[in-house]
């Protein structure tokens, strides 16, 4: 009796490794397109000598790495990094969930500006070390790992920005990122509570947090990050064909594994996406790759209807909406958030095209489970006050918070979504959404 009760267990996990793995497949199968675009960008020696500048640049925001190494350094630089990450999910067992999906997404995106090949493993050790004193499995917080990489400019800043000696800028710079990546875990925890999940990027509150707290512990000892700026523009034909061919793919993709892909979809469009969502286990893969080409469409429309510019900055925020159309984000709560944020350009003394507006409406999407909660007006609401606050809190960090948006979203939800409540008046725990205690990070972006 006591082995026949053990094969069905043995059946029921066959299934779940066996999607998880699909799931990762796809991932990866972005990460080599975006790495076969790169090299078709470029000559080798050309790809070679520009990821030799990306690696060592300093990574404040703004940094697009198509102008710092080319466009094929670039891309290459995001596949890479992103296949290296699907690796270590594989062989960590981690569980593939619309959470999984975003983290490894972000990463390819924010492998064209600011995440490298060199800069975000300091922090990924970091949690790593915090599995192994807490004796839980890093499979559990792998999402933080690579969503708390937000905060990998630090070490490029303390290793090449300096006149100290390398003797002493590597071993600042790496027990800097160790002990960064190891406060994350209980810190994102936490700092969840405040949004109640009506931020989707909690590891960007949790690092712009954390990250002001450590530029200002440098800043007392005179170190003072300088502002840098780079933005390519010009590409917009070649990278917009290139990206509605990805996101043609990925909604073909799944509307060839499941038939039922549409109605999974309307589905998704149903959903809040108040954090922590998960669209794979609610409506499907199939579905949820129908709404990730949907919403990078989206998103890239809205772009260049604004005349915005395809570059790595931009791209890192469209894929970010893709990586959390499988985590919260679909084309009906995203809209009226970056309608919000045009509008309010209209009310400053800025155009809508400015890069930091650029990235606010496409990053702003964050606040989407504001507008699938409490309806498209509220979206608005929420998207013309962020359109101003993600202004505001970069002088905070200095630039080495890579989730400036993440940041300032967190602090609009956390303060518009009490205030929604008590004039709908609704009651806080019902609206509020805890992370579940095995994966915090879930969500944490």
């Amino acid at each position: 009796m006591s082995g026949s009760g053990a094969r069905p267990a043995l059946a029921a996990e066959a299934p779940g490794a066996a999607e998880d793995g699909r799931v990762l497949r796809v991932v990866a199968a972005v990460a080599v397109a975006f790495l076969l675009f790169g090299l078709a960008s470029d000559r080798p020696s050309v790809i070679v000598s520009g990821l030799g500048k990306i690696l060592i640049a300093r990574d404040t925001l703004i940094t697009d790495y198509i102008g710092v190494g080319g466009m094929g350094a670039a891309f290459v630089n995001a596949g890479l990094l992103t296949l290296v990450g699907c690796l270590i999910y594989q062989r960590a067992g981690a569980k593939m969930t619309g959470g999984a999906v975003a983290a490894l997404l972000l990463t390819l995106g924010f492998g064209l500006f600011g995440k490298n090949l060199l800069n975000v493993w300091p922090i990924i050790a970091g949690v790593w070390l915090y599995c192994r004193v807490k004796g839980e499995r890093f499979a559990a917080h792998a999402n933080t790992a690579f969503f708390g990489c937000a905060l990998a400019p630090i070490f490029s800043e303390i290793l090449f920005s300096t006149t100290m000696p390398l003797t002493a800028t590597l071993p600042l710079g790496l027990v800097t990122g160790i002990i960064i990546g190891f406060v994350l875990v209980p810190v994102a925890a936490q700092l969840f509570k405040a949004h109640m999940g009506f931020s989707l990027y909690n590891m960007g509150f949790a690092a712009g947090i954390l990250g002001t707290l450590v530029v200002a512990l440098y800043r007392s000892y005179g170190f003072v990050p300088e502002p840098v700026f780079i933005w390519t523009s010009g590409n917009n034909l070649w990278l917009g064909i290139f990206l509605f061919a990805v996101f043609a793919a990925l909604a073909g993709a799944g509307l060839a594994i499941d038939r039922g892909a549409l109605g999974g979809f309307r589905t998704i469009l149903a959903m809040t996406g108040q954090a922590p969502a998960d669209f794979i286990g609610a409506a499907g893969l199939g579905a949820t790759l129908v709404n990730m080409g949907a919403s990078g469409a989206v998103g890239t429309a809205y772009l260049l209807l604004v005349g915005g510019d395809l570059n790595g900055p931009t791209i890192g925020a469209i894929m970010t909406i893709v990586g959390f159309a499988a985590a919260g984000k679909h084309p009906r709560n995203i809209w009226p958030v970056m309608l919000g944020v045009f509008i309010g350009t209209l009310a400053k003394p800025w155009n809508a095209d400015m890069p930091s507006l650029q990235l606010a409406a496409l990053f702003g999407t964050t606040l989407a489970p504001i507008a699938g909660r409490f309806g498209w007006h509220w979206g608005i609401v929420a998207g013309f006050i962020h359109s101003s606050a993600a202004l505001a809190v970069g002088d905070l960090h200095g630039g080495l918070v890579l989730y400036n948006n993440g940041f300032a979203a967190g602090l609009v939800a956390a303060v518009l979504a009490p205030i929604i409540i008590a004039f709908r008046r609704e009651k806080p725990d019902a609206l509020s959404s805890s992370p579940p205690p095995a994966a915090p990070s879930g969500t944490a972006r």
